[in-house]
């Protein structure tokens, strides 16, 4: 990786001061074991009989190119962490410390709002190590404006922001961490020769194209255009929650997974009412992503192992990608629903949440399935909805327009949507009509769980929106007496749809300060939520993979 001489000088005295004297690297030892203990450790297989020999070499070589993700995003994440990592590795003394550094990929608390855990590191900078960390917004706005011809470099999700003298300067990821891409590529294209799908091997072989190149809008197409494939994989840069100074910068991540062929056929019947879902957004047409290309395959996996950004902290349940805007017009975006994580956290996390926050004619109502169709419906939504818009007569996107904010409101929206959805596709016979019943005490449910991340991360932040803009409408009831939640059955409906249509209309307005305003307002902690959620120490906030596949 190369780096400004004054970021190296930085990350080594950051190690220096971190480890002063060949002193270890400290922390607080008891607040280390808590958080730790909230990660419940969970074995992640799939069914040997499920990968024959050759795919079982595909699936090793795809494992090899996510170990190079890990490294990349670890490169990412903090400019000091290569040289921590290795401090924290040698300590033999406090060896908790090292191994929640790799949970969290980094020496900053995922559930703790980013909180530096080991003594001696700084705090995170907002725009991690996408950007010098002593650059502000203001100074990169500036240079974009006194530098128009760098506009789109400097914005592109695929560069760094460096120093270079008296300048910035934007580096593609191709030449930023080449050390690690030209490895990685190399066993992309290993992989492609072993699959005997064609259409995996395009991918594959795009894919690897793409990480020396720097452009990945064709390997994006290939991804969305998979058929008949057995091994599911992603790999490269994709999410930009990382960024939290603008929201441009994609962090590599990696998921290898088996489909589930079964369940991915049921579940496809949902992609015929896309278009259906479209025009049933309770905002005009005029707002809607009506045009766009709604193909939207949807797999159901089972997670053989992830890298990167994808494995650190909280585990995804699903994801829907890719997220250029120009692929999702031309080709759709593509839903993975990980269903192996998904039983696992209903079953250690959902169900104990439910019993300990809501009232028990609600947490009685909790279901698998619901929770499951919330998630696919999720992931869908992020598929609807503006995309491209029109902002002071120029073309652009929602995510643009947004910049640090849209992570939440994205988030916010789509887990909004999943409901409206999934109540709609009920009328339509899809599921069945007392699904209700189901869906909406498991939705309650989730709020907690997500919450339970910190609100100021884009999941627990856009749950927290959700849950504190629902109990201003009346749709969630707090009952003082007893500590628990629940739910209005005769407001919650009502409540949702204003929350769709008020958040989609930041989207399509591509209205910055709206987003700020609501944000500011709903992007809060109740004090009788914190309590109910200081209740779930006993819960696990999250699951900790262990891979029967090193």
């Amino acid at each position: 990786m190369k780096m400004a001489a004054a970021v190296l000088v930085s990350a080594a005295l950051c190690a220096v001061s971190i480890a002063a004297s060949g002193s270890a690297p400290t922390g607080d030892v008891m607040k280390i074991k808590e958080e730790f203990a909230k990660f419940a450790p969970v074995k992640i297989a799939v069914d040997p009989k499920l990968l024959d020999a050759k795919q079982k070499k595909l699936v090793r070589e795809l494992i090899d190119a996510s170990r190079l993700m890990d490294e990349i995003f670890l490169r990412q994440v903090y400019d000091g962490n290569v040289a921590l990592r290795s401090e924290l590795k040698r300590d033999k003394k406090e060896p908790l410390l090292y191994e929640y550094f790799l949970i969290n990929s980094g020496p900053y608390d995922r559930l703790d709002h980013d909180k530096p855990f080991v003594a001696g590191a700084p705090p995170k900078p907002a725009g991690a190590a996408f950007y010098p960390a002593d650059m502000s917004k203001e100074e990169f706005q500036a240079w974009i404006k006194g530098h128009r011809d760098d506009r789109e470099s400097f914005e592109s999700n695929f560069t760094v922001i460096r120093r270079k003298g008296g300048a910035l300067a934007a580096i593609p990821y191709s030449e930023e961490y080449r050390e690690f891409l030209e490895p990685a590529a190399l066993h992309l294209r290993k992989a492609a020769k072993l699959s005997d799908n064609e259409s995996l091997a395009r991918f594959l072989r795009s894919r690897a194209d793409a990480f020396l190149t720097n452009d990945y809008y064709e390997s994006d197409v290939d991804w969305v255009r998979l058929t008949d494939h057995a091994i599911e994989v992603v790999i490269g840069p994709y999410e930009v929650y990382e960024d939290n100074l603008f929201g441009y910068k994609a962090a590599f991540e990696s998921f290898v997974t088996r489909v589930d062929p079964k369940e991915s056929e049921r579940l496809s019947k949902v992609v015929a009412y896309l278009d259906e879902l479209e025009r049933h957004l309770p905002i005009e047409d005029k707002y809607k992503g009506i045009g766009r290309s709604l193909s939207s395959p949807i797999v159901v996996a089972h997670l053989i192992y992830s890298g990167g950004e994808a494995k650190a902290g909280v585990q995804t349940l699903a994801f829907n990608l890719p997220n250029d805007e120009r692929v999702r017009e031309r080709e759709g975006s593509k839903k993975v629903m990980l269903k192996n994580v998904q039983a696992a956290k209903f079953d250690k996390i959902l169900k104990p949440i439910a019993r300990l926050v809501m009232r028990p004619q609600d947490a009685s109502g909790v279901d698998f399935e619901a929770f499951f169709a919330h998630t696919l419906l999720h992931e869908i939504s992020h598929g609807i909805g503006p995309g491209k818009i029109k902002k002071g007569g120029r073309d652009t996107t929602v995510n643009k327009e947004l910049a640090d904010l849209y992570s939440i409101v994205e988030e916010c929206k789509a887990d909004a949507l999943g409901v409206y959805n999934v109540l709609y596709l009920s009328e339509k016979g899809l599921y069945p009509k007392a699904f209700a019943d189901k869906v909406w005490p498991t939705y309650l449910a989730g709020l907690f769980r997500s919450m339970r991340f910190g609100i100021k991360e884009a999941h627990g932040g856009g749950n927290a929106l959700q849950f504190n803009y629902l109990r201003e409408k009346g749709g969630i009831e707090y009952d003082r007496n007893s500590g628990l939640f629940g739910i209005n059955r005769n407001k919650i409906e009502s409540a949702l749809a204003g929350l769709a249509r008020d958040v989609l209309m930041i989207e399509a307005m591509g209205d910055y300060a709206a987003a700020k305003s609501f944000v500011d307002k709903y992007r809060v902690m109740p004090p009788e939520a914190d309590e109910a959620i200081a209740r779930l120490k006993s819960v696990p906030v999250d699951i900790r993979p262990i891979y029967s596949y090193k």
